[in-house]
């Protein structure tokens, strides 16, 4: 409570006093007079974040119809009732309103009761000037109010100085108390939106702004504004959602709840798209409610204070959510509030404006096409089909035939800037309105110059400073390009290998790149993109990239994961049942320590076998497949890898041996032709010769003589043979003597 209103309160109690005594001297034994209790009202305080033109009912999404039937309800049931936003209710909007510049949104809100509302980061996307005019312009008119109250930022000045451009609060009155809100937006708007559309403002501490307010609206100067609630609107928030870990986090959220002027009753906050609602103890140990009401009218928050009528003290504080839809058992969603009328005509009205250019079919799918996170879209800090894709159409349109400029040959795409899936459907059809909602923000795209050791400081830049909202920011990047992480490793040694077309990344060379104007500029904290050279305007708004891609192509597919692969091999084990096998063999392959159902793909021989067919791992992580190896394939060592999406490959050696020949006889080789057998005479004991021929396996002879001697016959030309002629011719000639002997001796008797 404001010091001005506690003086005066202890005052008039003080002159109370002073009465009561002065009568008691009359009746001085009168018996003492209990003081009568507090009399006390209820404050609700409704609110929403990040709407983003969510103007028609679409699943959990209720609607503006239904969120403005959903004030008129609670407020009827409670008239001291105010209806709050804690920023971005436009920007990123789909393309009912984006179609008309937001206008559809602005009058929906307004009219459908919205009191005051914080500045987001959203509200800055066509510049300052187009805030500071038509958007405050557009919700005076819409309201009646000043407009200025829809935008408030404490904590955005004119540059170099520390001159507000921006209301920084708004004084509502309810039941004879003063509400102030004060606005703050966060910090890092900078790298949120395109630098050029800010480039005259500076964005300062949210807890310096919303201290500095607290304190002027309650010093008890009612020339500066005074305040007997204070209620701190903040465009900023947790990426949790246990009220435990928001009120002790290290960043420049959880200071501000912890820190923030103890004269401040609650903290509505937004920018995070999470739902929570808890109570934090600010720096007089008092808890406080905090609350943000997820996104895109989903959820209406509740803060109901309960005021001492008299003080204008809150003594006690209760948040909580209110769903604005739920499904039914038959699965559909189902409004939980009646919708307003009046806000329903400026909605059907948007979307008849719309619907005529809107559905104009631009291409087909042939998949859902998602956004990251186990429900699409929940999680911008993994690899995403839609991200991939984006950077492949941004690519495309920066190097294809009809590009003037020099052709792009990598492109990144920020996950923030994706703000729908592209789905499937019945056939496939992507309307203009489909592919206007995946890029809602119109940027152009700019091509550029990084070199090698630009690209790898960019991929270790999605790992956001300290301090940051999101922790990871993973970018989407273009066919081509490739590398391996570590996810908990020490700040700028993230990224391992980087490969471009297949080849190491040469990180001394220059690339052409392409991104979308904020990725350029260095948004989302990437600043290596806006340290690169050469930046051109490509002429090319992305929106019309990608209806151009489309029709160029009769069906575009999902771009797949697996650009970025955790690093490491470990993630499995690989069995062969031998290392060793013959062309037309087969190898069984066993793969272990999978998680169940996981989906494995394999290759082999330079990319010519490609195995897709393997059945997803068991229960017990494991699963096996045959690797055959084809008649005629050369002997020699071979890789086979076994690859999982968005982990590095492993890789196994095997060898294929040769065949061995099958055995046959071979004839002998003879250095000359078989002489004929001759007979060997060996006389017997009476002296008769008995006839014993031994064919010569040889014609060569035995060598009993002298080497040097045959090669003087070599040279000579005489033939061996001649030599065992002359020796069988002596034999002979020896028996007939010995028989010519033996006769004579018989005719001498």
């Amino acid at each position: 409570m404001p010091a001005f209103r506690r003086i005066k309160n202890i005052s008039l109690t003080s002159l109370a006093a002073a009465s009561l005594v002065a009568a008691g001297c009359a009746v001085a034994q009168a018996a003492p007079v209990p003081e009568p209790a507090a009399e006390t009202f209820t404050l609700d305080l409704l609110d929403i974040n990040d709407f983003h033109g969510r103007i028609a009912a679409n699943g959990d999404s209720a609607g503006a119809a239904v969120l403005a039937g959903a004030v008129d309800t609670l407020r009827a049931q409670n008239p001291n009732t105010l209806f709050v936003s804690a920023g971005d209710n436009i920007g990123a909007s789909t393309f009912a309103s984006a179609s008309q510049n937001d206008v559809p949104t602005i009058d929906a809100l307004a009219v459908g009761g919205l009191d005051v509302s914080a500045v987001g980061n959203h509200e800055f996307d066509r510049g300052f000037d187009v805030l500071n005019g038509d958007v405050i312009d557009r919700y005076a008119t819409a309201s009646g109010q000043d407009g200025k109250d829809f935008a408030l930022g404490a904590n955005v000045y004119k540059k170099g100085t520390k001159t507000p451009v921006l209301s920084e609060y708004a004084l509502r009155e309810v039941n004879g108390i003063s509400v102030g809100f004060i606005g703050t937006v966060t910090e890092d708007v900078p790298s949120l939106v395109t630098p050029t559309g800010i480039e005259n403002l500076d964005f300062g501490s949210e807890l310096e702004a919303a201290n500095r307010v607290a304190t002027q609206l309650s010093d008890g100067d009612t020339d500066n504004g005074e305040a007997d609630v204070l209620v701190l609107l903040t465009h900023n928030g947790s990426e949790n959602t246990s009220c435990g870990t928001i009120a002790e986090e290290d960043t420049s959220y959880g200071k501000l709840l912890r820190d923030a002027n103890a004269e401040i009753d609650a903290v509505i906050s937004g920018h995070t798209h999470q739902a929570y609602n808890c109570k934090v103890a600010g720096p007089d140990g008092v808890q406080r409610p905090v609350i943000q009401a997820h996104q895109y009218g989903t959820t209406l928050g509740k803060v109901s204070l309960e005021i001492d009528s008299a003080t204008g003290e809150v003594v006690e504080s209760t948040p909580s959510l209110l769903p604005l839809a739920t499904k039914d058992g038959a699965g559909v969603w189902q409004p939980n509030y009646t919708a307003n009328s009046e806000v329903q005509d400026i909605v059907t009205k948007a979307l008849a404006d719309s619907e005529e250019v809107g559905n104009v079919k631009v291409g087909e799918i042939s998949a859902d096409i998602l956004r990251g996170g186990e429900v699409p879209g929940s999680d911008r800090g993994v690899e995403s089909t839609l991200g991939n894709t984006v950077a492949d159409i941004h690519l495309w349109a920066t190097s294809n035939e009809d590009f003037a400029g020099t052709p792009a040959q990598i492109a990144f795409m920020n996950p923030g800037g994706l703000r729908a899936d592209l789905l499937y459907g019945e056939d496939g059809t992507v309307s203009y309105k489909e592919a206007a909602d995946v890029q809602p923000f119109a940027n152009t795209l700019i091509t550029f110059e990084m070199t090698g050791a630009q690209i790898r400081e960019a991929l270790e830049q999605q790992w956001q400073p300290e301090g940051s909202e999101r922790s990871k920011l993973h970018l989407g990047i273009s066919e081509g390009l490739s590398y391996t992480y570590v996810e908990d490793a020490p700040r700028g040694e993230h990224i391992q290998a980087i490969t471009f077309n297949g080849a190491p990344l040469d990180e001394t060379a220059t690339f052409q790149i392409a991104a979308n104007a904020f990725l350029a500029a260095g948004g989302d904290n990437f600043a290596a993109f806006a340290e690169g050279t050469n930046h051109a305007d490509s002429g090319q708004i992305d929106l019309d990239a990608t209806v151009n891609y489309f029709k160029s192509h009769d069906v575009v597919d999902p771009a797949p994961l697996g650009r970025a692969m955790i690093a490491g091999t470990d993630w499995a084990k690989v069995e062969l049942s031998t290392t060793e096998a013959e062309a037309g063999e087969d190898i069984k392959v066993t793969v272990t320590g999978l998680e169940e159902g996981a989906q494995i793909t394999a290759s082999s021989f330079g990319g010519e076998l490609e195995i897709t067919d393997i059945p997803a791992a068991d229960a017990q992580g494991t699963t096996s497949f045959t690797l055959p190896i084809a008649e005629g394939t050369d002997a020699g060592d071979y890789e086979l890898l076994i690859s999982l999406v968005q982990r590095e490959s492993i890789s196994t050696i095997f060898t294929v041996v040769a065949t061995e020949p099958s055995a046959s006889p071979t004839p002998s080789e003879s250095a000359s032709p078989t002489a004929s057998p001759s007979p060997t005479q060996t006389p017997d004991e009476s002296g008769e010769p008995t006839g014993s021929a031994t064919p010569s396996a040889s014609a060569t002879p035995t060598d009993n003589g002298n080497q040097n001697d045959r090669d003087d016959l070599a040279q000579t030309g005489f033939s061996a043979s001649w030599i065992g002629i002359a020796a069988g011719a002596i034999v002979l000639l020896g028996i007939l003597l010995l028989l010519v002997r033996r006769f004579g001796n018989k005719n001498s008797h």
